[in-house]
């Protein structure tokens, strides 16, 4: 045992908590610490909450999103626009966006983009999904609403050639959002601005070569 914690129980739950991101040993300490203080009760429910959400959680068979349903509430909203797509990496990002009160349309969540650096390809994506969908024929617009960094615009640019043959207008969300920033760090009307003032892809490519 670790002489500088007095239990290996102790010591156990602080590794686990410190696996999350952003924890260091110091906060896992005090959260395991804080949990310790309340009664069995409220440390049960707080065990069974995470066993459920990792057991029961679902994906959206349509757009990808975390759902407790086969389909998100999102797709299932008749009043949303079902010709307009927003393509963003992860969850997150649907969640910053519907924040905004700004976007009317449907989501296609890739799960990621591609980085040849972390082993992330094409084929690791939701990538062929979103081709199915625009195939159908029923979205008209796709919006890229991927950060704005290297591996973003190469996702970017890889979706774009994979639409072409289609009748389906591409477009990027302005980039009120600077190069490098993380969607879901952008500030809410920065982000609904970015997204009302998209512009076609093909016109964003040739400014950015």
């Amino acid at each position: 045992m670790n002489t500088h914690y007095p239990s290996v129980l102790l010591e156990n739950a602080v590794n686990e908590f410190a696996k999350l991101p952003g924890i260091g040993k110091k906060t896992a300490l005090r959260l395991v610490l804080h949990l310790l203080r309340h009664d069995n009760e409220s440390v049960s429910h707080f065990a069974h909450t995470l066993a459920r959400l990792k057991e029961e959680i679902q994906y959206c068979n349509c757009c990808y999103n975390i759902s407790d349903t086969e389909i998100c509430g999102i797709c299932a909203d008749l009043s949303r626009d079902a010709t307009t797509v927003c393509v963003v990496e992860n969850v997150k990002e649907v969640m910053a966006i519907e924040k905004t009160i700004q976007f009317k349309g449907l989501y296609h969540v890739l799960g990621g983009i591609i980085s040849p650096i972390d082993g992330i390809g094409p084929s690791d994506l939701e990538i062929t999904s979103l081709v199915e969908r625009v195939k159908n024929g029923e979205v008209k617009e796709v919006i890229m609403a991927l950060s704005a960094t290297m591996e973003g615009d190469t996702t970017n640019f890889y979706i774009f050639r994979k639409l072409q043959p289609y009748d389906v207008k591409v477009s990027i969300i302005a980039r009120g959002v600077s190069i490098g920033d993380e969607i879901e760090y952008a500030d809410e009307i920065t982000l609904g601005r970015s997204i009302l003032n998209r512009t076609p892809f093909d016109e964003s490519y040739k400014l950015v070569k």
